[in-house]
C-alpha cells in the first residue's frame, strides 16, 4: 500500500475523516493498478475516479468553510485549486498515452498527507468551536452514496 490510514491522518471530524479515507483508498487503488501493470484504461479510469472524488471532497470542505466563516478559506481553496489543476494535467498526459509513474504517486501521497496533517488540521478546532459534531449522529450521505 502507498498510504496506510492511521490516527496521524485524522482531523477529528468523522465525516471529513471518512472522505479522506476514500481518497487514501483511491490513491492506493491507483498504486495497485500501476504496480500490477494493468492496462492504460484501468490506470486512466482509476485516476479519473481519484480526480472526481477529490473535487467532491474539496467542494464539501469549502462549503463548510464558507458556512462556518473560516478565516483562511481563500488560502485553503487556492491549495485545492492548485491540486485540481495538477490532476487535470496528469489526466491529460495519461489520455495522450504517457504512463503514470511512481513519482506521480509519491507526489500525490506527499501532497495528501501534508495537506491533511497541516492544512486540514488547522480548521478542526475552528469547526468544532462552531458546533460541528466530531462524530456522526447517523450514517453520512457519503457512506449511503458509496454503499
Amino acid at each position: 500500500m502507498l498510504i496506510v490510514w492511521d490516527d496521524s491522518l485524522s482531523v477529528g471530524i468523522e465525516e471529513i475523516d471518512e472522505q479522506h479515507k476514500v481518497l487514501v483508498n483511491l490513491l492506493n487503488d491507483l498504486h495497485d493498478a500501476i504496480r500490477s501493470h494493468h492496462g492504460r484504461e484501468v490506470v486512466e479510469a482509476t485516476l479519473t475516479q481519484l480526480a472526481d472524488y477529490t473535487r467532491i471532497h474539496f467542494t464539501v470542505e469549502e462549503s463548510l468553510m464558507r458556512i462556518m466563516g473560516y478565516p483562511d478559506y481563500d488560502g485553503h481553496k487556492a491549495q485545492h485549486e492548485a491540486l485540481i489543476e495538477q490532476l487535470q494535467g496528469f489526466q491529460q498526459r495519461v489520455a495522450q498515452g504517457q504512463a503514470v509513474t511512481f513519482e506521480l504517486l509519491h507526489f500525490l501521497r506527499n501532497w495528501l498527507t501534508h495537506h491533511i496533517q497541516e492544512g486540514d488540521a488547522r480548521y478542526t478546532d475552528f469547526f468544532l468551536a462552531r458546533g460541528v459534531q466530531p462524530r456522526l449522529q447517523k450514517r453520512s450521505w457519503l457512506s449511503r452514496l458509496l454503499g
